[in-house]
Protein backbone atom coordinates (compact mmCIF):
# COMPACT_ATOMS: atom_id res chain seq x y z
CA UNK A 1 0.00 0.00 0.00
CA UNK A 2 1.29 3.78 -1.37
CA UNK A 3 2.19 6.15 1.68
CA UNK A 4 -0.40 8.92 0.99
CA UNK A 5 0.79 12.73 1.95
CA UNK A 6 -1.47 15.61 1.77
CA UNK A 7 -0.03 18.39 -0.34
CA UNK A 8 0.20 21.80 1.56
CA UNK A 9 0.78 25.22 -0.84
CA UNK A 10 2.50 26.89 2.39
CA UNK A 11 5.26 24.20 3.07
CA UNK A 12 8.25 25.32 1.74
CA UNK A 13 10.23 22.19 2.46
CA UNK A 14 10.88 19.88 -0.47
CA UNK A 15 12.02 16.39 0.61
CA UNK A 16 14.11 14.88 -2.60
CA UNK A 17 16.30 19.12 -2.56
CA UNK A 18 16.16 19.17 1.51
CA UNK A 19 20.22 18.47 1.32
CA UNK A 20 20.70 20.56 -1.57
CA UNK A 21 19.79 23.54 0.40
CA UNK A 22 21.33 23.07 3.68
CA UNK A 23 23.21 25.49 5.15
CA UNK A 24 22.73 27.89 1.90
CA UNK A 25 21.35 30.97 3.86
CA UNK A 26 24.52 30.48 6.84
CA UNK A 27 26.67 32.81 6.97
CA UNK A 28 29.94 32.04 5.47
CA UNK A 29 33.09 32.22 7.45
CA UNK A 30 36.50 32.04 6.28
CA UNK A 31 39.37 30.55 8.18
CA UNK A 32 42.59 31.97 8.82
CA UNK A 33 40.88 35.91 8.11
CA UNK A 34 40.53 37.91 11.69
CA UNK A 35 37.83 39.06 12.58
CA UNK A 36 36.50 43.00 12.48
CA UNK A 37 37.22 44.42 15.75
CA UNK A 38 34.69 45.41 18.71
CA UNK A 39 35.09 47.41 21.67
CA UNK A 40 33.85 45.25 24.50
CA UNK A 41 32.61 46.98 27.56
CA UNK A 42 32.20 46.23 31.10
CA UNK A 43 30.23 48.88 33.72
CA UNK A 44 29.74 49.14 36.79
CA UNK A 45 28.09 51.41 39.47
CA UNK A 46 28.31 52.67 42.75
CA UNK A 47 26.45 55.55 44.67
CA UNK A 48 29.18 58.38 43.24
CA UNK A 49 30.18 56.88 39.80
CA UNK A 50 30.37 54.39 37.27
CA UNK A 51 33.85 52.41 36.33
CA UNK A 52 34.04 51.36 32.84
CA UNK A 53 36.52 48.93 31.37
CA UNK A 54 36.37 48.54 27.79
CA UNK A 55 38.86 46.05 25.73
CA UNK A 56 40.60 47.64 23.10
CA UNK A 57 43.68 45.67 21.78
CA UNK A 58 46.35 46.47 19.61
CA UNK A 59 45.02 50.56 19.74
CA UNK A 60 47.51 53.38 20.28
CA UNK A 61 46.34 55.63 23.21
CA UNK A 62 46.31 58.82 20.84
CA UNK A 63 43.62 57.36 18.68
CA UNK A 64 40.76 56.27 21.21
CA UNK A 65 38.08 59.50 21.63
CA UNK A 66 35.63 59.09 24.56
CA UNK A 67 32.87 61.85 24.44
CA UNK A 68 30.37 62.44 27.25
CA UNK A 69 26.94 64.32 26.58
CA UNK A 70 25.01 64.71 29.77
CA UNK A 71 24.55 60.46 30.31
CA UNK A 72 25.94 59.22 26.99
CA UNK A 73 28.54 58.03 26.86
CA UNK A 74 30.91 57.58 23.16
CA UNK A 75 33.79 55.74 22.74
CA UNK A 76 35.67 55.20 19.52
CA UNK A 77 38.77 54.31 18.06
CA UNK A 78 40.71 54.14 14.75
CA UNK A 79 42.24 50.33 14.03
CA UNK A 80 45.49 50.00 12.59
CA UNK A 81 47.02 46.12 12.08
CA UNK A 82 49.49 45.30 9.32
CA UNK A 83 50.28 41.79 9.17
CA UNK A 84 53.63 40.66 6.46
CA UNK A 85 54.99 37.56 6.10
CA UNK A 86 58.02 37.37 4.67
CA UNK A 87 60.30 34.54 3.08
CA UNK A 88 63.64 35.55 2.57
CA UNK A 89 63.55 38.56 0.70
CA UNK A 90 60.12 37.53 -0.66
CA UNK A 91 56.83 38.65 0.35
CA UNK A 92 54.67 36.02 0.43
CA UNK A 93 51.80 37.38 2.04
CA UNK A 94 50.92 41.18 3.14
CA UNK A 95 47.85 42.04 4.96
CA UNK A 96 46.32 45.61 6.08
CA UNK A 97 42.87 46.78 8.58
CA UNK A 98 42.27 50.08 8.42
CA UNK A 99 39.12 51.29 9.78
CA UNK A 100 37.21 52.64 13.19
CA UNK A 101 35.27 50.66 16.04
CA UNK A 102 32.13 52.64 17.72
CA UNK A 103 30.44 52.29 20.91
CA UNK A 104 27.94 54.30 22.56
CA UNK A 105 26.11 53.87 25.78
CA UNK A 106 23.66 55.38 27.76
CA UNK A 107 23.72 55.91 31.65
CA UNK A 108 21.27 56.00 34.02
CA UNK A 109 22.58 59.57 35.65
CA UNK A 110 24.28 62.97 34.05
CA UNK A 111 27.99 62.74 34.37
CA UNK A 112 30.09 65.05 35.77
CA UNK A 113 32.53 65.43 32.46
CA UNK A 114 35.07 68.06 34.29
CA UNK A 115 35.76 65.26 36.70
CA UNK A 116 36.00 62.06 34.34
CA UNK A 117 39.20 60.12 34.12
CA UNK A 118 40.61 57.91 31.74
CA UNK A 119 43.20 55.66 31.98
CA UNK A 120 44.85 53.20 29.23
CA UNK A 121 47.48 50.39 29.58
CA UNK A 122 47.15 47.20 28.30
CA UNK A 123 44.83 47.55 25.76
CA UNK A 124 42.15 48.12 28.19
CA UNK A 125 40.31 51.46 28.43
CA UNK A 126 39.61 52.09 31.93
CA UNK A 127 36.90 55.13 32.46
CA UNK A 128 35.68 56.70 35.79
CA UNK A 129 32.71 58.87 35.94
CA UNK A 130 31.44 60.43 38.67
CA UNK A 131 27.71 61.01 38.72
CA UNK A 132 26.81 64.62 38.73
CA UNK A 133 25.09 65.99 41.90
CA UNK A 134 21.68 66.49 41.31
CA UNK A 135 19.72 70.01 42.13
CA UNK A 136 17.61 69.15 45.26
CA UNK A 137 13.96 69.25 43.87
CA UNK A 138 11.74 72.86 44.10
CA UNK A 139 8.30 72.43 46.27
CA UNK A 140 6.12 75.43 44.78
CA UNK A 141 3.67 77.03 46.84
CA UNK A 142 0.18 77.29 45.56
CA UNK A 143 -1.64 80.73 45.61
Amino acid sequence: MANIKRYDPFDLSFEPFDDIFRGFFRPVRFEGLSQQMQIKLDITENEKDYTVHAEIPGVKKDDIHVTIDGNQVSVSAEVKKEKEEKEGEKVLRSERYYGKVFRSFTLGHDIDDAAAKAKYSDGVLELTLPKKTGVAAKKLAIQ
